[in-house]
């Protein structure tokens, strides 16, 4: 099939990051709506279907949250092949994010540095987004957190909000703890933390399940910067508090494999290529310690399909992607879905 990304991709980058990603997103929309994308993307190429959670995924490929914040693109991403879309983070309230510029790209690494700060409309307008999609047939995850201004100590009111809100719609619910562009929510992967949080979602996820008839599967998302220690501790808390799944991994602080880059300091969390072995590795820590009771999405740094394989075997179920997919396009998705 003919590669209209890659044509397009020169002139997306000669963009600001963020700019080029509005106009990106705005134009995905316009395709679906007009009906190219079907023509593009025949559904039927994306068919491999698997169970996990409960749930039954069209293939195991799937998009990370952050790149549809909103929720409103979530046909036209899957027109593009993903089994499916994880869109946030959201938040209770609407908030704007961190000063621009807050997006970087570091091309030759085929990596990207973003400190957004849960810039979103909201866990009402998410709602009504999600509910708006019409013509996606596979799994929509929903992405979490707390708003910026609300102390680590009232953090479970805000997770507890948009838990109640999201039910009906996700199909499944992500806990965001692990973004290092909300001052202090990486607290929260702490082990008592962790325990307490994960305590009080699961009992108002077991009185929503009776409200809606429906069990909506609730995963934490943790960083790639765990010690062994942490990691195991963390093991125990989400085996012993019945979490549904994990996501692995967020991005990093770590910048030692883009050392030299001009933008290799920029605040923010580093994704894409340098993530790549990090993230396989925390997945293989968590899987040992899991031993197939808790399921795990792997992403971080998957940009060829020996990558993905690679997180498959270490431990993964389904794996995500971000950074790749916007450096490599459609084509990277459908490859993926074939191969793996």
């Amino acid at each position: 099939m003919f590669d209209a990304y890659s044509l397009l991709r020169p002139l997306l980058f000669r963009l600001d990051a963020e700019t080029a990603h509005h106009f990106s997103m705005n134009a995905l929309r316009l395709a679906e709506r007009s009906g190219l994308l079907q023509i593009a993307f025949p559904s039927e190429e994306f068919a491999a279907p698997v169970e996990v959670m409960g749930l039954k995924f069209p293939n195991r490929v799937g998009l990370a949250a952050g790149l549809d914040k909103e929720g409103n693109t979530i046909d036209a991403l899957g027109r593009l092949g993903f089994g499916f879309v994880e869109i946030g983070t959201i938040t209770p309230r609407p908030q704007p994010g961190n000063p621009k510029p807050r997006l970087f790209r570091l091309v030759s690494h085929e990596a990207i540095i973003n400190r957004m700060g849960f810039n979103n409309p909201g866990i009402e307008a998410g709602v009504a987004n999600v509910r708006a999609t019409r013509n996606f047939h596979g799994v929509i995850g929903f992405n979490i957190g707390k708003n910026k201004d609300t102390p680590n100590e009232n953090a479970a009111d805000d997770y507890l909000a948009c838990l109640k809100a999201a039910y009906s719609v996700a199909d499944y619910i992500v806990v965001n703890l692990s973004s290092p562009n909300t001052p202090g929510l990486r607290d929260l992967q702490g082990e008592e933390a962790s325990a307490r949080l994960l305590e009080t979602l699961k009992r108002e996820q077991e009185k929503l399940s009776i409200q809606h008839g429906k069990k909506v599967p609730l995963l934490f998302k943790v960083a790639p910067d765990l010690e062994e220690a942490h990691i195991q501790g963390l093991s125990r808390v989400f085996l012993e508090g019945g979490l549904d799944g994990l996501i692995a991994t967020n991005t990093t602080l770590d910048r030692a494999l883009v050392q030299g880059h001009p933008r290799a300091n920029e605040a923010g969390g580093l994704s894409g290529k340098p993530l790549t072995n990090r993230s396989t590795e925390v997945i293989a820590a968590f899987a040992s310690q899991f031993g197939g009771r808790i399921p795990i999405i792997g992403v971080g740094g998957i940009s060829t399909v020996e990558d993905a394989r690679a997180k498959l075997r270490a431990g993964a179920s389904l794996v995500q992607i971000y950074s790749s997919f916007i450096f490599r396009g459609p084509e990277l998705v459908k490859e993926l879905v074939k191969k793996i």
